[in-house]
């Protein structure tokens, strides 16, 4: 597989090898929705609180007689199923909303991800992403004249520099190559990596 190697103007003036296993992958949108829902509902934190029938503030007084009324026996305030009682199934900060997802799955889905965007031409190599000073201004300059507006630009080793002048971009996010994730790479509209995170990535998903 061939990769666009692009410069400072953003015009293709090489192509660099890549791994067919990893960049020319057949498509498939069920497991890269599995891949996507699953990494979503992992980064999930319980963070809702419902109360038991114990927990809600009640009165243990008996609302009415128990015969002659024509209601339903009841015998406090607190049931579930009166207005203001307490749940039966209450969410809890410690629930869990996480997903398992093999490693063979989890390799397979990143390579569709990435053979697609290669496919659609939103993936991008370029010798190397450095900044002389940690300047947003500096880096706005650089991919502007590239012509990358929304774009994630995996290194192989992160630079300070680039990490820092990146924060103040909405659109623009540095990654190391092994923090590539499935919601990064498809929320982008453009992925650039470096030469150097091509072949790291090519050895995390060997």
């Amino acid at each position: 597989m061939e990769l666009k190697l692009i410069n400072d103007k953003g015009q293709s003036s090489a192509t660099v090898s890549a791994s067919d296993a990893l960049f020319a992958r057949e498509y498939n949108e069920a497991l890269i929705h599995q891949l996507v829902v699953a990494y979503q509902a992992n980064a999930r934190s319980g963070n809702r609180k419902q109360l038991t029938r114990a927990e809600v503030h009640h009165s243990t007084k008996k609302p009415f007689k128990q015969k002659g009324t024509g209601n339903a026996r009841a015998g406090m305030t607190s049931s579930p199923l009166w207005r203001g009682g307490g749940r039966i199934f209450p969410n809890t900060p410690e629930e869990n909303f996480s997903q398992k997802v093999n490693r063979k799955m989890y390799r397979a889905g990143v390579a569709a991800i990435l053979s697609q965007l290669a496919r659609e031409d939103r993936l991008a190599v370029v010798d190397s992403l450095a900044l002389e000073a940690p300047k947003t201004k500096l880096l706005a300059q650089k991919l502007k004249g590239m012509g990358l507006e929304s774009v994630l630009l995996v290194t192989d080793t992160l630079d300070s520099n680039l990490e820092l002048a990146a924060r103040n971009l909405p659109n623009v996010l540095v990654l190391e190559a092994h923090q590539a994730d499935p919601v990064s790479l498809i929320r982008f509209s453009k992925v650039v990596f470096t030469k150097g995170a091509v072949s790291k990535i090519e050895e995390i998903l060997a």
